[in-house]
């Protein structure tokens, strides 16, 4: 069981949480709101998933459920289970890999999850690549490279990377979530960076560089609904859109990959 915070400090430990929601394609779920009555479901979830857990909410989970407010909250998923561990509020836990999700079972603080996507790495540089990269080789040797902290999912995905590759990484920076080390290549603070192929997807002004040992090393994502959960039921119905065919195909859309 989880120690009861004060409301100052579960609102000081929260992340900021972003509200949305629209009508899109239906997940064969009904909403257990009575109707017209308000309801809010706050999802934690692993940075990378933030545009397509967007997008799922707006065309998937939001049409069976227009009078749900679904906030998230998108950070490292280390952070959000250190948020979630002291006291912070959810009903929804999405990590970006196993290993988080294992520590949030152990401390009992989630129901069964369950895989329901997965990810892998790759080198991004800023476009036009002035720092002449090629890969993670001896080009890097003089490039300000950032990755993520190891004790986040990309960040220990990154030291197997190493370990496959045969290489030692000497970065300028390390990141607590994988979307800052995108952010700073994109504005040319840094050289090179090891993201998530649906981030670089994503990314604006930058270029990729093929890893190919990176295939190796697969992130699989579990889902979860929290034991504390005050909307279990919409939280269960929030993990069918994510699971749905509809989710599925906005995450393969997405660059996401089958677990």
């Amino acid at each position: 069981m989880r120690k009861g915070l004060a409301a100052a400090s579960i609102v000081a430990l929260a992340a900021p949480l972003s509200a949305c929601g629209s009508s899109g394609t239906s997940a064969n779920s009904t909403a257990t709101s009575p109707e017209g009555e308000k309801a809010t479901l706050t999802v934690f979830a692993a940075a990378s998933l933030h545009q397509v857990f967007q997008q799922i909410n707006d065309e998937v989970f939001a049409k069976d459920h227009p009078n749900v407010e679904v906030k998230f909250a998108f950070e490292g998923s280390s952070t959000l289970f250190d948020q979630l561990k002291a006291g912070a509020p959810a009903d929804v836990l999405a990590t970006a890999n196993q290993k988080v999700m294992k520590k949030a079972i152990e401390s009992e603080l989630v129901d069964t999850p369950e895989d329901f996507t997965a990810n892998t790495l790759t080198l991004i540089v800023p476009k036009g690549n002035p720092a002449k990269v090629t890969g993670l080789d001896a080009s890097l040797d003089k490039a300000r490279l950032v990755v993520c902290q190891e004790r986040v999912p990309c960040g220990s995905a990154t030291k197997k990377l190493e370990e496959a590759a045969g290489v030692t990484l000497h970065p300028a920076s390390e990141e607590n979530k994988v979307t800052d080390v995108r952010a700073k290549v994109e504005s040319g603070d840094a050289d090179a960076g090891l993201v998530y192929k649906t981030d670089a997807a994503s990314a604006k002004n930058v270029e990729v560089i093929d890893v190919p040992a990176a295939d190796k090393i697969v992130n699989k994502y579990p889902i979860a609904v929290v034991k504390d959960s005050k909307q279990a039921k919409l939280a269960a119905d929030f993990l069918a859109a994510v699971q749905s065919e509809a989710g599925q195909a906005l995450l393969e859309k997405a660059g996401f990959m089958k677990p």
